[in-house]
């Protein structure tokens, strides 16, 4: 490496550190949004009951579970997240997919073309999604004013840097949502956490520059 690129990848690096923005983590687990039909034929029309609110706006973990079965393998309580949603969407992680026997496919949420489906099975009826099955993208949600205030927009990739403990690290490929019903917060599911130490409430930095 020569000495004028050594002296750039510095310079970058230093301007990461400087330009960098914590963030709150909430660390995802498994879990499924249901379109208000599906829920109709899962729940027989019973209302989802609130089990705890998230830190997304409107967003709760239910107290209903549905029974998720794919080709090799189930998962007999997979918690549902409220409220309703125009299409039904599993959040998995890469090891819940090969449990199930599914292709793992990392996408953003909604992006549901070419992903794998599941049987999904509740206590009034049962669902088979073709689609919708899906690795959640790391991700941070904002605000416009956050993304102004921050310098980036939505859609844009990031990366960010966890300092504390013994495995801190580095995740690239974060990508950056943005909508006026979002609060500041980063998502990462179970793996991607336990692969740097972090947990529920833990700061990451998202980092500014030199990307």
């Amino acid at each position: 490496m020569s000495q004028e690129i050594l002296v750039s990848k510095i310079t970058q690096e230093i301007i990461s550190y400087i330009n960098r923005v914590p963030v709150p983590v909430t660390v995802s687990n498994r879990h499924i949004h249901l379109s208000k039909e599906a829920k109709e034929i899962l729940f027989g029309g019973k209302p989802l009951t609130v089990k705890k609110y998230l830190g997304q706006p409107g967003q709760f973990a239910a107290e209903e579970v549905v029974k998720i079965i794919g080709p090799k393998g189930q998962f007999d309580a997979v918690r549902v997240v409220g409220p309703e949603r125009k299409k039904c969407q599993v959040e998995l992680s890469i090891s819940d997919c090969y449990h199930l026997g599914i292709n793992p496919i990392v996408r953003d949420s909604g992006k549901h073309e070419g992903t794998p489906g599941v049987l999904v099975i509740g206590p009034k009826g049962f669902i088979k999604m073709e689609e919708g099955v899906i690795v959640a993208q790391r991700h941070i949600h904002m605000t416009p004013e956050d993304a102004e205030k921050y310098g980036v927009k939505d859609l844009q990739l990031v990366r960010i840097r966890f300092d504390s403990g013994p495995r801190r690290g580095i995740l690239g490929d974060v990508l950056i949502r943005v909508d006026e019903q979002f609060a500041l917060e980063c998502h990462l599911d179970v793996e991607e956490a336990n692969a740097l130490g972090i947990k529920n409430n833990d700061v990451v930095y998202m980092e500014i520059g030199g990307i």
